[in-house]
């Protein structure tokens, strides 16, 4: 063969392996899940579980600190406060959850054709969230900028597995504490035209979330629609502070969703056993949600759990390891049982770099979650050092990950042609169906294809540079960032955002706090 024809031979395969690509860079706005869930309790362990926590909350009750306003809402809806410790009668939590939440949602994202559905049977997909750090092969582990996480939600859009562009996947450490949360929100909305998390860290900037959506879809629009949806973590064991509390009255009032989401290292900040931990989060995460429905009937209400381990030798958080699979099996039925959305998962790990460590401890934990039935899957890609980096090449693998999690969910194709009787025939024994008519109107999207795997041959795979799976993930970032073609976005609201954030930056000094 000629160089120019291995050329053109080379030309066509690198052709019609980019429109594959491309095919696969159409996406569902979430995924709807048509496998069983896995439940690994019965119905006794469950009601135990369920007496337990409510005896928590009796007995033992819950501390909401620093925040008088809420102890008032807690008492006159009939729980005992003494000081900032609040009781509730048994079975009070679940009822009030029962009598308003809703089982499910619509988080409205600027372009409709985003919106997600949070509950029942779906499962939506969302990047890591916190990390100060960030890590690539270039430059290895630094403080994030608002650059970095500008390319964060920049491949967040990009990425076909991710249904929601997350909130803070990266904390922009050159932009002031008080003042980063405006810029954070702004790269949501300016990058990207997915679902995004607003801001926790102060009721003030919950608020200006809130402000800067009404920009966005308009102050009516959000009275009545779903446009948020935020992270509220309990302060384990069995505590809310008055930061959590007073961003979910912001968000709660604004009809704004919020996650309440226990944060738990087991043996740390809850006992070590897993049906111990389930119980805490069970009794922290109702009694959060019971508040949010207090301060407003129906505001939307996620049951979330983020439950690790600690080293039992050292103290370190651990990831990927069976208990923490048990519990989050465990919180996604009792989920279900109290008939709200349900978040967990990711794909945790704590490994520092982008290795085998982090791919098979971030596998059991989206395995686990997908098999458990988590609606909205925060962590999902990203994830490095126990939260601590974001990692460039990681959130590639793990988007292809989470791609395989959607052909899983998916199911089995049990139509006509998924049971694939005419090949069955054609073929007969003996031969091959490589050929076959059925394979041939198939095979273009028959089985999932890897973004990042290499599956050729020894000698391919060394002429084209012996490249591992996180070198072949630092070329795929790039490619996706260089290739980046920003969503439209309305010049007026544009500039009404630009304006509002000018206005709100100079309306207090910087602080680091």
């Amino acid at each position: 063969m000629s160089e120019r024809a291995g050329r053109r031979k080379s030309r066509g395969r690198d052709a019609k392996r980019a429109a594959r690509q491309q095919a696969q860079v159409q996406t569902t706005a979430f995924i709807d899940r048509n496998i069983p869930y896995f439940d690994m309790l019965n119905e006794e362990s469950l009601e135990l579980i369920e007496y337990n926590a409510d005896t928590v909350l009796e007995e033992i009750g819950i501390d909401f600190r620093d925040d008088p306003e809420a102890l008032s809402i807690l008492k006159d809806a009939g729980a005992d406060v003494d000081g900032e410790r609040v009781r509730f009668p048994r079975g009070m939590c679940r009822s009030i959850i029962q009598a308003s939440a809703p089982s499910e949602f619509v988080q409205h994202a600027r372009n409709p054709a985003r919106n997600v559905i949070i509950g029942g049977k779906r499962t939506v997909l969302v990047p890591a969230y916190g990390s100060p750090f960030v890590r690539d092969l270039d430059e290895g582990r630094r403080y994030a900028t608002l650059k970095d996480f500008q390319n964060f939600v920049k491949l967040a859009y990009m990425a076909p597995s991710m249904h929601h562009s997350g909130g803070t996947v990266c904390e922009p450490v050159d932009v002031p504490v008080n003042k980063r949360h405006l810029d954070m929100v702004y790269s949501h909305i300016k990058y990207s035209d997915k679902p995004f998390m607003g801001s926790v860290t102060h009721p003030d900037r919950a608020q200006d979330t809130v402000d800067m959506a009404k920009v966005v879809f308009g102050e009516e629009f959000i009275q009545q629609n779903t446009v948020c949806t935020s992270l509220i973590n309990a302060n384990s064991p069995l505590t809310f502070d008055a930061t959590m509390l007073g961003a979910a009255k912001v968000y709660a009032r604004n009809n704004q969703a919020t996650v309440i989401s226990p944060f738990i290292l087991a043996g740390a900040m809850s006992p070590v056993t897993t049906a111990g931990t389930a119980t805490q989060i069970l009794a922290e995460a109702m009694a959060g949600m019971a508040f949010v429905q207090l301060v407003k009937p129906g505001a939307p209400v996620i049951f979330g759990t983020f439950a690790s381990a600690v080293s039992m030798q050292n103290g370190a958080p651990t990831f990927g390891t069976p208990e923490p699979s048990l519990i989050l099996y465990a919180a996604a039925a009792l989920a279900r049982r109290l008939g709200v959305p349900f978040r967990s998962g990711g794909g945790l790990c704590a490994s520092k770099t982008a290795d085998a460590q982090a791919a098979y401890e971030s596998a059991n934990t989206l395995q686990t979650a997908a098999l458990a039935g988590v609606n909205f899957m925060l962590h999902t890609a990203g994830w490095l050092e126990g939260g601590l980096s974001m990692g460039y090449e990681k959130f590639v693998m793990d988007c292809d990950q989470a791609s395989m999690i959607e052909v899983l969910l998916k199911g089995m194709d049990m139509s006509e042609n998924g049971q694939a009787m005419d090949a069955l025939r054609e073929v007969g024994p003996g031969a091959h169906f490589l050929g076959s008519a059925h394979t041939q109107a198939n095979f273009e999207d028959a089985f999932y294809r890897s973004t990042v795997a290499d599956n050729n041959s020894f000698e391919q795979w060394s002429a084209e540079g012996e490249l591992d799976c996180a070198q072949r993930a630092n070329v795929l970032w790039k490619k996706a960032l260089n290739d980046y073609q920003a969503p439209e976005l309305d010049p007026a609201i544009d500039e009404a955002l630009l304006d509002f954030m000018a206005r709100r930056k100079a309306a207090f000094p910087d602080k680091d706090y």
